[in-house]
Formats: structure tokens, C-alpha cells, sequence
């Protein structure tokens, strides 16, 4: 039988020590892995309603003042991109970015897409894993710093259909 003194020590010990999830008080990077997780699951039904189809999304981009973002690589976005779009890569991501990208207003309606929106699954657009697409992070990282007024593109398109309104920038593949 062990020590009941040493398990009373080691559950003492383990009480006060942080989960794996969290980083104890200044022993490492700030990562708040349960606070994404609560971020992600408050967006969770905010994104539901916010997924448009395409007529509705252009539709949107047509209006004064809405920024469609597209946050794939510099590299991709110069490959092509939908008219209009202001890239700034999801890498990228900081207060000062986000505000020098969208400006000072919070309440700016911005539009996002990404690689699986398009049935293609040619370059520049090729297809990600479902989980790990594009749209999911930065609608929540969007959020996260403050933005509410993000739709999503929730439709697979033809990277052809006309009013994808495709283009390529010129230093481009």
C-alpha cells in the first residue's frame, strides 16, 4: 500500500498544477487553447447564420463600404482571386493588420472565402481538408478581434461561374 502522506502530496501537487490545456502563469507563450475553444463555440451560431450563397454574396459586395477579405497566401491571392478582394493572409492576423485592412470601424461588413468554395480544385484554389478549411478560423479569428458583421460565402461554386468574377493580378502564375 503506498503512503497516504505521498498521495496527499501528489494530489496536492496536481491539484495546483495546469491542465495541459493551459499555460501556467508565466511559463510559456500566451496560448489559451480552453478559451479558443469557448470562442469557437460562441461563433459557432453566429457563423451558421452568416453563411450566404453567391447571388447574396455579391450582392453584399456591391454595397459601398464592404470589404471582401481573402486570407490565403500572398501567393495564391496573386494566382487569382474574386474582384475586389483585399488580401491579407490569415498568418498575418494582429490588431494593427486587421485594423489597417478593414479600419477603424467593427460594424464594417466583410465577406470571406476560401480554397473549398470552389469545385475545381485547381491552382490557385486547391481543396483543404473540410475541418481545416480556411473560412472556419477566420470567421473565428475575425470575431475573436472584435469584427461581427462577417458572412461567409457557405456555397461550392465553379471557379468559371460568371458571377464568381474571377481574376488574376498581374504578377500572377
Amino acid at each position: 500500500m503506498r503512503n497516504p502522506r505521498s498521495v496527499l502530496a501528489f494530489v496536492a501537487a496536481t491539484a495546483l498544477s495546469p491542465s495541459p490545456l493551459q499555460a501556467a502563469p508565466d511559463s510559456g507563450p500566451p496560448i489559451d487553447y480552453p478559451g479558443f475553444l469557448h470562442l469557437s463555440n460562441e461563433v459557432a451560431m453566429v457563423r451558421a447564420e452568416r453563411l450566404i450563397d453567391l447571388a447574396e454574396f455579391r450582392q453584399r459586395a456591391a454595397k459601398s463600404g464592404t470589404l471582401i477579405l481573402d486570407t490565403r497566401s500572398a501567393a495564391a491571392f496573386a494566382e487569382g482571386h474574386m474582384a475586389g478582394a483585399i488580401n491579407l493572409p490569415f498568418s498575418d492576423f494582429t490588431d494593427s493588420k486587421l485594423r489597417a485592412v478593414i479600419g477603424d470601424s467593427f460594424d464594417r461588413e466583410i465577406l470571406i472565402y476560401c480554397n473549398n468554395n470552389f469545385s475545381n480544385n485547381i491552382r490557385p484554389i486547391m481543396t483543404k481538408r473540410a475541418p481545416l478549411a480556411l473560412n472556419i478560423p477566420t470567421f473565428i479569428n475575425l470575431y475573436g478581434y472584435g469584427y461581427r458583421n462577417i458572412y461567409e460565402l457557405g456555397a461550392i461554386v465553379d471557379l468559371y461561374d460568371p458571377m464568381v468574377q474571377w481574376v488574376a493580378d498581374d504578377r500572377g502564375a
